[in-house]
C-alpha cells in the first residue's frame, strides 16, 4: 500500500462525485461502499433513519468476538452554495500534487484511504479485527453516528478503540473542544408602538438575556481555560437572531441562538442553569407584571461533547506508533471522538489533510497526505495481524 496510488485516487474521485451535502440523502454513496466491500468479501450492516433516506454503514474485517480498532469517518459534506469554485466541486480535479473537490479533506480523503486498504486488510491474517464505521450528518451536529453508537455491543460489535480520521495532517489529536447550542424564544405582548407600555417588547428582553450571556462569555475566558487550545478558553457567541414584524408594533417574539465551544471538564449544564436563574429573577417578573402570558424558553438544540483521551490511552499510544510521532495535539474543532469515548470506546483523532482547507471553496488535499495515510493503514494492518 504505497502512496496515493491509482486505486486510492479513483476511489476518492468516486466518493467526491456523490453530492452528500447534509440536506440530501447519502444512500447512493452508502450503496457504493456496500457494493465495494461486498466485492472484497466484506459483509456490512446499515443503521438507517426511520424514513430510509440516510444510513450509517458498519463492517468488520477479521475475527469475531475479539476487541479491535474502528476506523471512523462521516460521509456528508458541507454545502458549496455561495462559494466560488474554479471547477465542478463534485468532480475531482488534480493539479500540481493537489486534489480538488468538495470533501477531499473533510473527510472523503480518509474514507478513500480506508477503502483502498480493504484489499490489504482482507489478505492479512488479522488477530484483531478492523471495523469500518461510516456515519452521516456529522456536519450538522454529529447526528448519524449516535444511532450507530447505540447499536455497539448489540447488533454491531463494539470496538476496543476508535480512530477518527478527521483532518489533522496525520498528527495525533487527543483532545478537542465540543459545541453546545441553544435556541432561546422570548414571547411578549404586541401593542401599538405609540402605547409601548401596554406591550412587552420581546427584542428588549432578548437583549437583556444576551447581555447576561456576554457576562458569562467574559467569565469563561478566565475560568474555563486550557492552554492546549487556540483560543485557550471556552468561547460563547450569539449565532443568529430574528424578531419583530413592523416598526410601529411592539415586538411580540424574538428568537436567537447561541453556542458554547466547551473545553473538556466544563459544566455546560451549569451555563444553562445560570441563564434560566437570571431569566427567572431579572426578566420574567417585570415581563409578566404587564403580560402574564409572556415567557422565555431556553432549549438545547445540539451537544457534541468535548474530547479528552484518558492518560496512558492505548489508542493514543497506537496512533503515535503508527505515525511515528511522540507528541499529541489539541484542536478547537469537534469530531465524533467524544461520542465514541463517552460510549466506552476509547478514541483518538488522526487523518489526512489540513483543517484550513476544510469547508472552503476549492477544497483540496495534498497527494502526499494520502501517501502518509496509506502508510498508516499498512502499519495498522501489521499491528492487527499481530
Amino acid at each position: 500500500m504505497q502512496g496515493p496510488n491509482y486505486a486510492t485516487k479513483e476511489l476518492l474521485a468516486r466518493l467526491v462525485s456523490f453530492d452528500t451535502t447534509s440536506h440530501k440523502s447519502n444512500i447512493p454513496i452508502v450503496r457504493f461502499i456496500e457494493d465495494y466491500l461486498a466485492q472484497h468479501g466484506v459483509a456490512s450492516q446499515l443503521v438507517p433513519t426511520a424514513d430510509g433516506q440516510k444510513a450509517s454503514i458498519y463492517a468488520t474485517i477479521g475475527p469475531k468476538g475479539v476487541g479491535g480498532v474502528a476506523l471512523s469517518a462521516h460521509t456528508d459534506v458541507v454545502p458549496v452554495t455561495g462559494q466560488s469554485w474554479d471547477s465542478d466541486p463534485f468532480t475531482l480535479r488534480e493539479n500540481e500534487g493537489k486534489l480538488y473537490g468538495r470533501g477531499t479533506t473533510d473527510m472523503k480523503g480518509f474514507l478513500a484511504c480506508v477503502l483502498a486498504a480493504v484489499p490489504e486488510f482482507t489478505r492479512r491474517r488479522l488477530t484483531a479485527p478492523i471495523h469500518l464505521a461510516f456515519s452521516y450528518d456529522e456536519e450538522i451536529g454529529c447526528i448519524g453516528v449516535r444511532p450507530m453508537i447505540g447499536e455497539l455491543g448489540r447488533s454491531l460489535p463494539r470496538p476496543r478503540m476508535v480512530i477518527v480520521g478527521e483532518p489533522t495532517s496525520m498528527a495525533v489529536v487527543d483532545a478537542h473542544k465540543g459545541p453546545a447550542r441553544w435556541q432561546v424564544t422570548v414571547s411578549g405582548r404586541a401593542a401599538h408602538s405609540s402605547m409601548a407600555p401596554l406591550g412587552v417588547n420581546a427584542i428588549h428582553w432578548a437583549g437583556r438575556i444576551m447581555a447576561e450571556l456576554g457576562r458569562i462569555e467574559q467569565e469563561l475566558k478566565d475560568t474555563a481555560r486550557d492552554d492546549r487550545f487556540d483560543p485557550p478558553f471556552a468561547t460563547l457567541q450569539i449565532t443568529e437572531i430574528s424578531g419583530g414584524t413592523a416598526s410601529n408594533i411592539v415586538p411580540v417574539t424574538c428568537r436567537f441562538g447561541f453556542e458554547v465551544r466547551s473545553v473538556p471538564g466544563l459544566d455546560v449544564g451549569g451555563i444553562e442553569r445560570r441563564l434560566n436563574d437570571f431569566i427567572a429573577a431579572e426578566c420574567l417578573p417585570a415581563m409578566q407584571s404587564v403580560a402574564p402570558e409572556a415567557g422565555v424558553v431556553v432549549r438545547q438544540s445540539n451537544y457534541v461533547p468535548p474530547f479528552a483521551a484518558a492518560p496512558n490511552s492505548e489508542v493514543v499510544a497506537l496512533a503515535l506508533k503508527l505515525v511515528g510521532q511522540n507528541e499529541t495535539h489539541a484542536v478547537s474543532y469537534a469530531t465524533e471522538a467524544g461520542l465514541f469515548q463517552d460510549a466506552g470506546a476509547p478514541s483518538v483523532v488522526c487523518g489526512p489533510g489540513h483543517i484550513a482547507q476544510a469547508h472552503t471553496a476549492n477544497e483540496w488535499i495534498a497527494e502526499s497526505e494520502l501517501d502518509r495515510c496509506m502508510e498508516f493503514m499498512r502499519r495498522l494492518a501489521d499491528w492487527a495481524e499481530g
